[in-house]
């Protein structure tokens, strides 16, 4: 892709501080949008406020900049989107494309996290009910630039999905296919564990005449015991001492060849160096890595 053509962007959500899974995603979207001299944009995921940690969202800030990222252009906060979300909600419902469901967890319970459809045709009002989308039996395909080809049948995989909660909160699905389209993103670099949302936002992209962007997922990195990295799993923050040595271990992760002429320089230095031998076709080909591997 030519400069111009390439917009990325980081999109971590403010529940907890970055960590080494965290660092690898924001590397490899960084270097891969800064390779070719594209544009790589901030946006802070804060669609759940009782899920947000206090202090959070500036002590994402601060850990980036610490290790030497830089963004183009002005943070934005998905929470100043509200606006943006329930215009397209509301005319999906208006259209018939997108229904109110009233079913509990418990009445879900044994679905294995399967729409069954059960209030397809209630014809309830939009109040005090979640919000699905009405999705079509098609399976949809996309050619992702490290897993290969990802393929997935939307009515036996998924089911109708939500796009606004019951407590009025709007789903990631729907936000982040909207601030994609609105943020002009061509390129999606993020973690392999987002995978199996993709064929939701292309078929949402499809239904509101989006372009497509081209998709990256990254392996994630999980604890030894199989868990994804993260606040729930006791996660180290990163720290800025470590800057430098966490960098070019999340290098190694993503495949690239680090030099020992690397060890002592600044986190700046580091991406600097990492840009110019950026090479996207080294990420490993997995959907996970051990974090204990990785040592």
């Amino acid at each position: 892709m030519t400069a111009p053509s390439y917009i990325g962007r980081f999109a971590p959500t403010p529940s907890g501080h970055l960590h080494f899974g965290s660092l690898v995603a924001a590397l490899a979207s960084y270097l891969d949008a800064r390779a070719v001299g594209g544009r790589w944009l901030l946006r802070m995921e804060d669609l759940d406020p009782p899920r947000e940690m206090p202090g959070a969202q500036a002590a994402i800030l601060h850990a980036l900049e610490q290790y030497g990222f830089e963004w183009d252009g002005e943070l934005v906060r998905q929470s100043d989107r509200h606006a943006a979300y329930a215009e397209v909600v509301d005319r999906l419902f208006s259209l018939g494309l997108a229904y109110a469901c009233t079913c509990s967890r418990k009445q879900l319970e044994g679905y294995n996290g399967i729409y069954p459809g059960l209030c397809r045709n209630a014809g309830h009002s939009m109040d005090n009910a979640a919000i699905r989308l009405r999705v079509p039996e098609l399976t949809y395909a996309f050619e992702d630039r490290v897993q290969g080809e990802y393929r997935q049948h939307l009515g036996r995989e998924v089911g109708d999905f939500v796009i606004r909660r019951r407590d009025g909160l709007y789903a990631y699905q729907l936000a982040v296919v909207l601030d994609d389209a609105w943020q002009g993103v061509t390129d999606i670099v993020r973690g392999a564990d987002l995978l199996d949302s993709t064929a939701r936002q292309l078929y949402l992209q499809e239904l509101l005449g989006l372009s497509q962007p081209r998709y990256l997922h990254v392996p994630l990195i999980v604890q030894p015991d199989g868990h994804k990295l993260g606040k729930s799993y006791r996660s180290p923050p990163l720290t800025p001492d470590q800057a430098t040595p966490l960098l070019l271990r999340a290098l190694r992760t993503l495949g690239q060849v680090t030099d020992d002429c690397l060890n002592d320089a600044t986190p700046r230095e580091v991406l600097d160096w990492a840009i110019t031998h950026w090479d996207a076709n080294l990420i490993p080909r997995t959907l996970t890595l051990a974090e204990a591997q990785l040592r």
